[in-house]
């Protein structure tokens, strides 16, 4: 039969001790036997079991301290007592302490192999949690933030600089550029981070229930109130509460949230009684704070308690030297770490393109283009159609705000510009792709500055 957990058995009586051990046995398990809890101690340093099951009354180290003991040194371990002379008491003491549960004697065999299945797939669990907790702080570490310019890197030193700190931060970035990853990396490099980390959006959450929902209520506060409910602050004591959206919340609410922030305390929806809190506040928005204070729709006292430690994000378009670097971060994770080639042409268009929902965007069309050429190369006919036509859509959009002679000239320039990187800024190439003289191509590009 396959050996399962090891457990030791420790009883001063031999017949329970030995006919407990034979059932462990026969079930697949590893078993060791002790007569007192002292020669177990002794072991324990060269031999760690996964489970002990140990008596409570025995003669020099009882089974309580035994618990005390191994609980100290081995915290893992999972302990079960068992005893003759069981009270509730005993019972409380040593859940206290650490016990996974607890026996009167006699007890039935099936039983204890039953509350041992349980142990191990709790012991399994918990083993579990480590490797997922590992797996999502290497996930968010601060080389998980993609970029190679300036830019990034006066970010980067700005996240790294406040995650080790308590302070209150606020992120602000247009749609898609990453500020739910940076709140990440900054809670799990943090000394928060093995504490909860609770996500609010403050955007889905209606007027109705968004009080009930940051601060919690108990039964009877309100009709359907039917018992009581804890607050995303509550739930994130100790740890770190992410309000993403911030500029959603409803006016007359900020006030109860700069209490909250400013007091590190909160009151229940239909209670009086104030609740001590220790949270972390990492706030998120894609407006302008201070545009809306100016118009009395965000407080100013609460911006400036958000706004302890600012970080923005910027636009994508706006570091367009990292787009390369994103782009094949994306393509490697949705190939499964092939190497997917992209043609000079294709890679001019997405270059060029203003990307309006920034990451997210690049991300979702890398993993258009993973599916849509498989192992092959990715080519200019496979760039979606609305990423080819956005500038002269932008331009068109705009036609109320410029005249036509400044509209037609920057549909010129950028024409000009697509063809010159397509052919690689040789100019007999280009003006033969726009079907112009070369001489009438030479006067445009000193007309418009160009460079090359």
């Amino acid at each position: 039969m396959e050996t399962k957990i090891s457990i030791w058995v420790v009883d001063d009586e031999r017949i329970v001790r030995v006919t407990l051990a034979d059932d462990l046995r026969d079930a697949g398990y590893n078993v060791k036997e002790f007569a007192d809890a002292s020669s177990a101690v002794t072991l324990l340093p060269s031999e760690t079991p996964d489970l002990i099951i140990t008596d409570l009354k025995m003669p020099g180290i009882d089974g309580i301290e035994f618990l005390k003991e191994v609980k100290k040194l081995y915290p893992e371990i999972a302990v079960l007592l068992m005893s003759a002379y069981g009270t509730v008491e005993n019972a409380v003491e040593a859940m206290k302490l650490g016990a996974y549960d607890y026996f009167t004697k006699p007890f039935n065999r099936d039983e204890v192999i039953l509350t041992i299945e349980k142990v191990t797939q709790f012991q399994q669990i918990k083993e579990e949690n480590k490797i997922l907790k590992k797996h999502i702080e290497s996930i968010y570490d601060f080389s998980s933030y993609i970029g190679d310019t300036k830019i990034n890197s006066d970010l980067f030193k700005s996240i790294k600089l406040v995650a080790k700190k308590d302070s209150t931060v606020l992120i602000t970035g247009e749609t898609g550029t990453g500020k739910e990853l940076v709140t990440n990396i900054i809670h799990f490099n943090s000394n928060r981070k093995s504490k909860p980390f609770i996500k609010v959006s403050c955007a889905v959450l209606s007027r109705e229930i968004f009080e009930s929902e940051l601060f919690g209520h108990v039964k009877g506060a309100f009709t359907g109130a039917e018992f009581d409910k804890k607050g995303r602050f509550e739930l994130a004591n100790n740890g770190t509460l992410y309000l993403d959206d911030i500029d959603d919340i409803p006016y007359d609410l900020q006030v109860k949230l700069l209490r909250a922030i400013e007091q590190r305390e909160i009151e229940k929806v239909g209670d009086s009684k104030s609740i001590p809190i220790n949270v972390r506040i990492i706030a998120s928005t894609k407006k302008d704070l201070r545009t809306l204070v100016s118009e009395d729709k965000f407080r100013e006292d609460l911006f400036y308690r958000l706004n302890v430690f600012p970080i923005n994000i910027k636009a994508l378009r706006n570091r367009r030297k990292d787009i390369i670097l994103i782009l094949n971060h994306f393509l490697s994770e949705f190939s499964e770490g092939k190497k997917v080639e992209i043609s000079d042409d294709a890679l001019d268009l997405l270059l060029s393109y203003h990307w309006p929902g920034n990451i997210r965007e690049l991300k979702n069309i890398a993993e258009h283009l993973t599916i849509l050429v498989g192992d092959k190369g990715i080519k200019s006919t496979h760039i979606p159609i609305d990423i080819k036509d956005q500038n002269r859509v932008d331009i068109c959009q705009s036609t109320e705000q410029k005249p036509l002679d400044q509209i037609l000239s920057e549909l010129e320039v950028e024409s000009i510009n697509t063809a010159l990187k397509r052919c690689k800024y040789n100019k007999s190439k280009t003006a033969e792709l726009l079907g112009i003289p070369t001489s009438t191509l030479r006067t445009k590009m000193e007309k418009y500055k160009f460079t090359k």
